[in-house]
């Protein structure tokens, strides 16, 4: 057994980056190491994918790079707000499936949006974060247990 701390892959839209930053606060604080996104490709409030402006060549290397933090990681978080993920993040899921990793999503009882959530306001779209926190929260530690 080790003593190093789990360590969880935080995947989903970056369209929410907000959910990451307090996912990501919230399991550090509970002495997780979190791997999470390092480039948003969501730069701009049209939606307009900040890595592609870099180039086609920078996108694939930034899914690639994150493919290797899921080898990394001991589990996956998943970050479907209100069950939208797109097709990066169906990559990613199913490349996790397929090292079994444990895979956890913060809206587990939603169905797959294949449309990102529109929030009529702000108030709504801060609820849905602070959902990442509570969710992080009531874990304190524990990791998802693998699929047989």
């Amino acid at each position: 057994m080790s003593d190093r701390p789990t360590i969880v892959c935080l995947c989903g839209s970056t369209r929410f980056i907000e959910a990451f930053f307090a996912a990501g606060w919230e399991l550090t604080l509970c002495g997780q190491i979190v791997l999470s996104v390092g480039v948003c490709k969501h730069a701009d409030a049209d939606g307009a994918h900040g890595g592609e402006t870099l180039g086609p060549e920078v996108v694939r290397a930034l899914d690639e790079l994150h493919f290797r933090k899921i080898d990394l990681a001991d589990w996956v978080l998943v970050l479907n707000v209100k069950g939208y993920y797109g097709e990066s993040t169906a990559r990613e899921i199913a490349y996790a499936e397929s090292l079994n990793k444990p895979l956890e999503y913060l809206y587990p009882n939603w169905a797959r949006q294949n449309s990102p959530p529109l929030a009529d306001d702000i108030a709504e779209l801060w609820d849905t974060f602070r959902g990442a926190a509570r969710w992080a929260n009531d874990r304190r530690g524990r990791m998802p247990e693998a699929k047989a």
